[in-house]
C-alpha cells in the first residue's frame, strides 16, 4: 500500500485543522490533513456563526484579536468570505448586578486592545430599537460580527489543497504513534500517513488521540441547540446575545442578509461522539422562545424553519487545549474550545503554523497548555 509522507500530518478537519494546513503551506511546509467526513462537517459547520471577541476569557484575547485581523482579509487570502459580516455585537443584560460586571470585563479589555462601549439602557433602544425594553444595559463591540460555519473550514480547505496541501476525507484515524523520527498515522482501512510533526485538531476526539500519547484530558461532548427562521424583513445588524448567569437566559441571535433570524443558546443538549451523532431537543428549543421574544420582541410570530445541533467539545476550566505536547517532542494540540471555537479558527491555524515552523509562537499561548491535566486519569475509549 502506497506510504503517505509529509513534514506535518494534521488529524481533524474542521476549522482549526484546514487553517493550519492552509497557513502551513504559506510556510512552504508540506502537509497532510486527514478528516474522518468531511471538511467542517462537525461542530466548524453547525455552530451559531459568531465572529465575536468580548466575553472571552481575557488571556485569550491576543488569539482572538489575531484571529479578527485574518477575518477581514478571508477574501485576499483563501478568495472567499464566508459571508463574514463586521457588524457589531451586543450583549444586554436584564439584572442590575451584571452591569458592573461587564463594565469591568470593558475596562480589563482595554489592555488586549479591545474597546468595548458600555451602553445604558436609553442609548440600547436608541442604537438598537428592536431590543426589547426589559435590557437595562449594553456592552457593544463595533468590529466583531458574523459568517456562515457551512462555508467556513471548507474556505480553508479548498485553499489549502490549491496551495498544494493532501487532504484525505473520509478517512478515519484508529491509532497514531510516533516511532523515531516520524509519527504515523493508521487510517481504519489500513492507510499509513508519516510525517515528523503531528498537529491533532479532532475536536471531541481530540481526547481519544491525546490518549494514545498518554496525555488524558477531562473531554465531554454536548450539542448546541440551534434553529433559524423564515426570512424576515432586514433589520437586525449586530450579533445580539444576553449578558447573564442564568443559563436558561443564554440566548443569542444574528440575522443574514436573506432575512433569516438564527438564534440558539440554553441548556445544551446530549451528543455521541462514537456514533457520530448530537440532538435537537424539541421541549429546548422551545424554551428558548420566550427568551428570544423577551430579547426581540418583534420575533414573537416568527416561524422556525430548521433546528439542529453538532458535537462540540467541552473541558472543565472553559478553554482549549492548544500548543506543543508535554511529554512527545513534534506533537502539537488545538481541540476542545467549548464552543467558542469559531472566531478562533483562522487565528488558530495561523498560531500553530507559526509555532510548528518556528518553534514559537508571537501569541500567547500558555493557559492553553495540555499539561494543566497532567494528573487526569484516562477517560473511556469511544466504541
Amino acid at each position: 500500500m502506497k506510504r503517505f509522507q509529509a513534514d506535518v500530518v494534521i488529524v481533524g478537519g474542521g476549522f482549526m485543522g484546514a487553517a493550519a494546513a492552509f497557513f502551513l503551506r504559506r510556510r512552504g511546509r508540506s502537509v497532510i490533513l486527514l478528516e474522518q467526513g468531511l471538511i467542517g462537517q462537525q461542530a466548524s459547520g453547525v455552530n451559531f456563526g459568531n465572529v465575536r471577541r468580548q466575553g472571552r476569557f481575557l488571556p485569550q484575547l491576543p488569539l482572538a484579536n489575531r484571529s479578527r485581523e485574518i477575518w477581514g482579509r478571508l477574501k485576499e487570502l483563501v478568495g472567499e468570505d464566508a459571508e463574514f459580516l463586521p457588524t457589531g455585537h451586543i450583549r444586554v443584560c436584564y439584572d442590575p448586578n451584571q452591569i458592573g460586571v461587564i463594565e469591568s470585563y470593558a475596562e480589563k479589555a482595554k489592555d488586549y486592545g479591545l474597546d468595548l462601549e458600555i451602553l445604558s439602557a436609553k442609548a440600547v433602544r436608541l442604537r438598537f430599537p428592536f431590543i426589547g425594553p426589559e435590557a437595562i444595559a449594553g456592552s457593544y463591540s463595533p468590529h466583531d460580527g458574523h459568517a456562515n460555519p457551512r462555508l467556513a473550514a471548507p474556505a480553508f480547505g479548498r485553499a489549502a489543497r490549491r496551495a498544494g496541501a493532501q487532504l484525505f476525507e473520509n478517512t478515519e484515524i484508529v491509532s497514531i504513534g510516533k516511532t523515531g523520527e516520524d509519527f504515523e498515522a493508521v487510517s481504519s482501512d489500513g492507510r499509513k500517513f508519516f510525517a515528523p510533526a503531528a498537529l491533532i485538531t479532532a475536536g471531541a476526539w481530540g481526547g481519544l488521540l491525546s490518549q494514545q500519547f498518554e496525555e488524558p484530558v477531562p473531554i465531554a461532548a454536548h450539542g448546541p441547540q440551534m434553529a433559524v427562521t423564515e426570512p424576515l424583513p432586514y433589520r437586525i445588524t449586530p450579533v445580539v446575545g444576553v449578558a447573564t448567569k442564568i443559563p436558561e437566559e443564554v440566548v443569542y441571535l444574528r440575522q443574514v442578509e436573506r432575512g433569516n433570524v438564527v438564534f440558539g443558546g440554553g441548556i445544551r443538549g446530549p451528543a455521541f461522539p462514537d456514533i457520530r451523532r448530537a440532538y435537537a431537543l424539541p421541549e429546548r428549543l422551545l424554551a428558548q422562545v420566550p427568551q428570544i421574544r423577551r430579547l426581540v420582541p418583534a420575533l414573537a410570530n416568527a416561524r422556525i424553519i430548521r433546528s439542529w445541533s453538532g458535537i462540540e467539545s467541552y473541558l472543565p476550566d472553559d478553554i482549549p487545549i492548544m500548543g506543543p505536547s508535554a511529554r512527545v517532542s513534534g506533537l502539537y494540540y488545538a481541540f476542545g474550545f467549548c464552543g467558542h471555537g469559531f472566531q478562533l479558527g483562522p487565528g488558530v491555524g495561523d498560531v500553530m503554523a507559526e509555532l510548528i515552523d518556528r518553534g514559537t509562537t508571537a501569541t500567547p499561548i500558555a493557559p492553553f497548555h495540555i499539561g494543566r491535566f497532567a494528573t487526569q486519569t484516562a477517560i473511556p475509549a469511544l466504541t
